[in-house]
């Protein structure tokens, strides 16, 4: 894995970029249609040490890659090298047991290039009599969709339990079938011995910017308001550190406050799960957001950390703050927030999953209209086509006073600037106009 743009460490987890567009838009498309659905599956099992501690190993590829280009062989080294550390982030300190609730997480590896991969992971254990060690099954893609890749991974462990033979087949399958467009199916056919020939079906979301998000992870943690100061302090790009036990509730609640920001990007260290040899992490003077276990509470807290939110998932408070997060935010846009926030989480078991991701993410999406919808109009465009961002105007239009001190330090951002970049570049020169 590989160092990020700001120094930090390789499992930089960032979401997918937001496509061009105006501000507010919905995007249908984040990957093309009939990419292969992964890249590898791996399976990392724990090896006893000889100072009888264990050690995850990739114990399975699937598929074996045979005549790499050198640069090719040097990547795919890399990528198996970090793997082990991210399937098993909670160190080393294990022992057989006879029962094991399995678990699903995921981590984003950033290579050198910048592009990303994307571990999607179950921790269960094998089928059989007497005590045993947990293993987890890997499915690295370039393809962000957590609930497709759980319900393949509920296939998968279906077919440990039976043989590890039983697997290839599917993800033969599996990686022979193109990845659906938003809101289509795709149809796999799987035998699985004594049951005969399974169709299994492979939903996409309809809406391809909310499919690796569970805003209910983080309702049903964290009070509307405490969501509010993290989303505040995370516009401002300061550094956040997420604190749980459970690997899945890590990974799902930071990726949920990382699509709050849509349609902006957080551009710096993302770290959902840090394995324990990364904790110094922490130390990072750049802006980062990161997941710690619990059981490390006390080690992130001995760190030389600079000012850093911190979150405790478990109780739903915060444990350490900056101490200004309830006045980052303009007060009545706040508040419209806070209102929307309250009605979703009361209606919490009325509205699906799929409702709430919705209802939302048109919130927060709502606000950012409010704010900074205007950006279009203030930039200037020259006659190669080219733009040009004229922030002081940008600014000057707003007519609020708290939104206009808001804004001057978010246009600071790099997450404002990428955005920006990004529409600078997007106005298709018009025949006769430029």
């Amino acid at each position: 894995a590989s160092e990020g743009k700001d120094g930090a460490s390789a499992a930089e987890n960032t979401p997918p970029q937001v496509p061009q567009g105006k501000l507010g838009e919905r995007s249908s498309v984040f990957y093309s249609a009939g990419q292969f659905f992964f890249e590898y599956l791996v399976v990392v099992s724990l090896k006893k040490m000889p100072d009888g501690h264990y050690e995850p190993k990739i114990t399975y590829q699937f598929p074996k890659r045979e005549n790499l280009l050198k640069g090719q062989k040097e990547e795919e080294e890399r990528l198996l090298q970090a793997i082990p550390l991210f399937c098993f982030p909670d160190g080393n300190n294990w022992a057989p047991v006879t029962e094991f609730t399995s678990e699903t997480f995921s981590f984003v590896l950033t290579n050198v290039d910048g592009s990303r991969k994307i571990g999607y992971c179950r921790r269960l254990l094998p089928s059989g009599r007497g005590v045993q060690l947990p293993e987890v099954f890997c499915i690295i893609s370039c393809l962000g969709c957590f609930g497709l890749f759980s319900k393949i991974l509920d296939e998968v462990e279906k077919r440990r339990q039976i043989s590890m033979a039983v697997i290839y087949p599917f993800m033969q399958g599996l990686r022979e079938s193109p990845f659906p467009a938003p809101g289509k199916t795709v149809t796999i056919k799987s035998f699985i011995p004594d049951s005969g020939t399974e169709l299994i079906e492979l939903t996409r979301p309809v809406d391809a910017h909310l499919e690796h998000v569970e805003f209910q992870a983080l309702l049903q943690r964290l009070r509307p308001h405490l969501i509010l100061h993290i989303f505040a302090s995370a516009m401002l790009e300061r550094r956040l550190i997420f604190l749980a036990e459970e690997l899945s509730v890590l990974s799902q609640c930071i990726h949920a406050v990382a699509a709050l920001l849509y349609p902006f990007t957080w551009a710096h260290t993302y770290i959902p799960v840090v394995p324990e040899c990364l904790l110094d992490t922490v130390c990072c003077p750049t802006p980062f957001m990161v997941g710690i276990q619990m059981r490390h509470l006390e080690r992130v807290l001995e760190q030389p950390m600079e000012e850093a939110l911190i979150i405790d998932l478990c109780e739903g408070k915060i444990i350490r703050a900056v101490g200004d997060e309830e006045e980052i935010l303009p007060g009545k846009l706040q508040n419209e927030m806070l209102i929307s926030l309250n009605r979703h989480n009361n209606n919490n078991n009325v509205h699906s999953s799929e409702q709430v991701n919705a209802l939302v993410s048109e919130a927060f999406v709502h606000f950012f209209v409010q704010l900074v919808g205007h950006y279009a109009s203030h930039i200037k465009w020259g006659r190669s086509g080219s733009g040009s961002f004229q922030e002081r105007a940008f600014c000057k239009a707003i007519a609020s006073k708290s939104c206009r001190r808001f804004v001057k330090k978010f246009v600071k951002t790099n997450m404002f600037s990428l955005f920006i970049e990004e529409a600078e570049k997007s106005r298709i020169p018009q025949e006769g106009n430029g």
